[in-house]
């Protein structure tokens, strides 16, 4: 099930890229005119993209160790489930959903340097590698946690 949600996710950012690529030219705007047009909108909610998209992407690299992957697909899924994390660092600063221009986008900055490099080792099939992200990750999901969600980590 989770193979079907990371390839589902895959294509959705492979799609989203070939219509940005299918833009017709814009004639261009007066001086006057400064927001800008953009091939895109925002769909999910942050909630959404958390629990459906970043979530289960991390804990395929947060937990490797339970199964490391054995044969090519295996390592495909990870591969997939780190790009996809990796890019979702991109979904979080779009606008609509970025909170503000520093601490957010640096946050985010974190994400995608993690995922980036999660990415990377899963292609060269490098377990270790990965395995040593783990606290990289964390401190990328802690440090926005901490700045963004109200009450993280406070007892009740």
């Amino acid at each position: 099930m989770k193979t079907i949600v990371s390839i589902a996710v895959v294509f959705i950012f492979v799609a989203l890229a070939g219509i940005a690529q299918q833009q017709v030219a814009v004639e261009p705007q007066s001086a006057s005119e400064t927001a800008p047009k953009v091939p895109y909108r925002v769909v999910g909610t942050m909630s959404q993209l958390m629990v459906d998209i970043i979530f289960p992407t991390s804990d395929d690299i947060f937990y490797i160790g339970r199964k490391p992957p054995s044969n090519e697909a295996e390592w495909g899924a990870i591969q997939r489930s780190a790009l996809t994390l990796a890019e979702s660092a991109n979904l979080l600063v779009m606008p609509g959903r970025a909170r503000d221009q520093d601490k957010w986008i640096a946050d985010a900055r974190l994400l995608l340097d993690a995922g980036n490099l999660a990415y990377k080792a899963a292609k060269a099939k490098d377990y270790d590698a990965i395995v040593a992200l783990n606290e990289q990750l964390v401190t990328a999901c802690i440090t926005c946690h901490q700045d963004y969600r109200p009450n993280y980590r406070r007892r009740r």
